[in-house]
């Protein structure tokens, strides 16, 4: 049996579909269950716990084998998940694959890099089997520039010309299934890319043929795409975790392209404008 964490979330919703579609059961960890209802629409069991409450996880990794790790990011990612970590070791659970991000490291001067480093140092010397799962930035993250697309065609972020390659989630999820399900993935580490490396000016273009219309990136300084963000209603932490990404992403560090998705989940990579145009609705006036 699986347990799912994060099962109501983008890459978490993402697998729960797949795992279904698979015929593979699974049982979802849920903070609130009345706001979980459509898991139980896959036949899914769900049960109630919390990352942060050490004393609700026991029942719920009871006759678990593999656990899929993911928490919302923040500074309290560290010990929510090394609280699971901790439980999985006392259930005997055999294989944990942990939601990370590329570039984590233990000793990362970037506030995302340092909490997912210090969880996946945690979980490899924990003697627990895992797979890290180290994705870049992922497509859906444009739905947060869906406000301005919709209303002034167009996008603002502090990129310049760097280019990304950005990760659709729903090949993230497609390979966290490949490594929940099959043998061959025990303490390996999966750094998982788009089929290509953008720039937002790129992945503008690609947006206006999807469109029908011009979409333009506008570059802006750090701190007024910071004041944006929490205008937006962003906390202040998150908003300076993301422009510590915007520093490095900018400067080319993000271009990466792996052959993950193809070795691992056995698909062909989903590319931008596929995903553009499977979700167009969102974009459009």
């Amino acid at each position: 049996m699986i347990l799912i964490t994060g099962a109501t979330g983008t890459i978490g919703g993402e697998l729960v579909k797949q795992l279904a579609a698979s015929g593979t059961k699974a049982r979802a960890l849920v903070r609130d269950r009345s706001k979980a209802a459509v898991i139980e629409q896959f036949g899914f069991e769900m049960v109630e716990g919390d990352l942060a409450k050490p004393g609700t996880l026991d029942a719920a990794l009871s006759s678990i084998e593999r656990v899929f790790l993911l928490s919302s990011p923040g500074p309290q990612i560290v010990t929510a998940e090394g609280n699971l970590i901790e439980a999985a070791k006392r259930a005997g659970v055999k294989h944990v694959v942990k939601l990370s991000a590329i570039g984590a490291d233990a000793d990362s001067r970037l506030m995302l890099g340092w909490w997912h480093g210090q969880v996946e140092k945690r979980l490899a010397d924990s003697g627990l089997t895992y797979t890290m799962l180290q994705p870049n930035s992922f497509m859906q993250n444009f739905f947060g520039f869906a406000p301005t697309i919709k209303a002034h065609d167009a996008f603002y972020a502090p990129m310049k010309d760097g280019q990304l390659s950005v990760v659709d989630a729903r090949d993230i999820a497609a390979v966290a299934k490949a490594a929940l399900t099959e043998d061959g993935h025990e303490n390996k580490t999966y750094v998982i890319t788009g089929p290509e490396a953008l720039s937002y000016a790129e992945i503008a273009e690609k947006f206006s043929g999807v469109l029908g219309r011009k979409i333009s990136y506008v570059d802006v300084e750090p701190e007024a795409a910071k004041k944006g963000m929490m205008a937006a209603g962003m906390p202040e932490w998150f908003a300076e975790a993301l422009n510590e990404l915007f520093a490095v992403f900018s400067a080319g560090h993000g271009a990466t392209v792996t052959n993950v998705v193809r070795e691992v989940a056995r698909k062909e990579p989903i590319t931008f404008d596929q995903f553009a145009h499977d979700y167009a609705a969102a974009f459009k006036h």
